[in-house]
Parts: structure tokens; sequence; C-alpha cells
């Protein structure tokens, strides 16, 4: 038959604060997981973004050609419907269209100046758009070209 042995009461406390110990360091190891966890989920959050917005930078160009050959042929209706088209799929992507108000200020987080004009709008506005800008998730992905007035 075996025998138990009773631990003494200083060795029980002992064992008590080493069983703590354990605990404790299994409990920080597995917050420290479910942290880890957490932030390698937003980074490839963060990578696929990246890797649309690399995608859908080199679609954007061949929206500026629709536009060209639209303004080209006005009487092509076939043309402004892939352009409808293309522009939906953008749009599902989080891509829009940065807005432009001509004679209000320059805006050098969505808006580029390409030179500068003779115009009716105040000094330092908008005066004329060159090329459009967009944004992806509220992200400038591609900024407005703009001239500004003298």
């Amino acid at each position: 038959m075996a025998t138990i042995e009773v631990p003494q009461e200083g060795e029980l406390e002992k064992l008590i604060k080493e069983k703590e110990e354990y605990l404790n360091g299994w409990k920080r190891a597995k917050a420290d997981l479910i942290n880890y966890q957490k932030d390698e989920s937003v980074r490839a959050q963060e990578f696929m973004k990246i890797a649309n917005t690399a995608i859908l930078l080199d679609l954007i160009p061949i929206l500026d050609s629709f536009d060209l050959a639209m303004a080209a042929s006005q009487s092509d209706k076939s043309a402004a419907v892939i352009k409808s088209q293309f522009e939906e799929v953008l749009k599902r992507y989080g891509v829009e269209k940065i807005s432009i108000e001509l004679g209000k200020p320059l805006d050098t987080k969505s808006q580029e100046s390409v030179g500068e004009m003779e115009s009716s709008h105040p000094p330092g506005s908008v005066a004329e758009e060159v090329s459009k800008g967009y944004v992806m998730n509220g992200r400038v992905i591609r900024p407005a070209k703009v001239k500004v007035a003298k």
C-alpha cells in the first residue's frame, strides 16, 4: 500500500504560492496570445487594404481614359454605361472621387497644385480641375490635380 505524505505547513504555503505564480503566468501568456491574434488580424486587414489600393491605383487611369473618350465622342452611350459599371466596382471597394469646388481655397491634403492661371476666383483658390482625385475608405490614394487662381 502506498503511503501519502502530508506536506508540512511551510511546504504547503510554498506549494500554494508556486501554484499561484504558475496560474498567473499562464493567464498572462493567454492574454498575450489573444492580444497577438488581434494585432495580427489588424495587420492582415491593413495589408489587404494596401494590396487593394495598389490594384485600384492601376485601374483609375482607365477611368480617366473613359472620361477622355466620352469627351471626344458625345454620342457614344456604350462608353458611358461601361464607365458607370466601372465606377460602381470602384465604389464597392471604397473608392470615391474627391469633390472639387472652384473658388474654394486649395486643400493640400486632397489636392495638388500643378500651376496657376488667371481667374475670377480669389488668388490661391482652386480655379480649374486638371485631373480627378480619389479617396479609398477615407484615405487619399490620388490627389486631385488643380490649377489655382493668380
